[in-house]
């Protein structure tokens, strides 16, 4: 599956920008995932396969476990999907779904971090491996 994340905003620290590199590498074995920071959302939807199956990213209630996500990632494979964009910071005008990570505000940095960690998470899952080493 070729995953590509959309975080959309000002700055990223360069410590969110080494823990997602860090997450990339270890995403590599599971699937093809590509991280861009992008300034605005016109970039977003330039960028865009319009084949891709688009998760928006956003503070609504319905946040989902680790497991939900895990059974989405891999229900969407099953089904034959194979380039998901998922987009932080910003709610593009189309989109197929929501994905809540929390409720709570958060920098966009660290929203993209930890979505990269739970995606990671999710392929362990999917796996039947262990999260911690």
């Amino acid at each position: 599956m070729k995953i590509s994340v959309y975080a959309v905003g000002d700055k990223i620290e360069m410590f969110y920008l080494e823990a997602i590199k860090e997450y990339e590498k270890r995403l590599s074995r599971y699937c093809a995932i590509k991280f861009f920071h992008l300034k605005n959302i016109n970039e977003v939807q330039r960028k865009l396969n319009p084949k891709s199956f688009v998760l928006a990213v956003n503070t609504s209630r319905n946040t989902i476990s680790s497991e939900e996500l895990a059974d989405k990632l891999d229900h969407k494979a099953a089904a034959g999907v194979s380039d998901i964009s998922i987009i932080v910071g910003a709610t593009p005008p189309t989109y197929n779904d929501i994905l809540s990570l929390s409720q709570m505000e958060m920098d966009f940095g660290l929203q993209s971090t930890i979505l990269i960690e739970q995606v990671y998470r999710a392929y362990r899952i999917i796996n039947n491996h262990p999260y911690h080493k």
